[in-house]
């Protein structure tokens, strides 16, 4: 999750809402991301999604099925079902989004019937110096 965290400090610094996401298979980083919606003018350039792209592209598959992805927000609907889509193995998160989110929050995407893949969850990991550095940003912005 450091790495996450790291990426989400980058995206921060570059003036994109801090996020950061890394990808993990036998333990080792295959693929980091942060946001760069803003950079790339591109409403998709989530964490995520920067981060499964890498992993896939580096793999050669659209099935990440021995990865486990740590990110430092809770996941929204559109990277949920990217997570499902790469079969991810295991999602560590950070932070709970109440209004974004789309894990344990709003439409709590893997507890649908039409969902196909299930990762494993694990919530709250590194969750206090995630939601700071959210915190720290949009303060800073008001």
């Amino acid at each position: 999750m450091e790495l996450a965290l790291d990426e989400a400090r980058a995206a921060g610094e570059a003036g994109e809402v801090p996020v950061g996401c890394a990808i993990v298979r036998n333990g080792a980083v295959i693929a980091k991301a942060g946001n760069r919606t803003l950079r790339d003018r591109d409403p998709t350039a989530h964490a995520e999604l920067i981060a499964i792209r890498q992993a896939a592209a580096l793999l050669d598959s659209e099935r990440l099925t021995d990865c486990d992805l740590y990110v430092t927000l809770e996941p929204c609907a559109m990277c949920a079902a990217a997570i499902s889509f790469a079969r991810i193995r295991r999602l560590y998160y950070g932070a709970g989004d109440p209004k974004g989110g789309a894990v344990q929050h709003g439409v709590a995407f893997f507890d649908s019937r039409t969902c196909h893949h299930r990762p494993e969850l694990y919530g709250g990991i590194g969750e206090k110096e995630a939601a700071a550095l959210l915190r720290n940003f949009f303060r800073e912005r008001r």
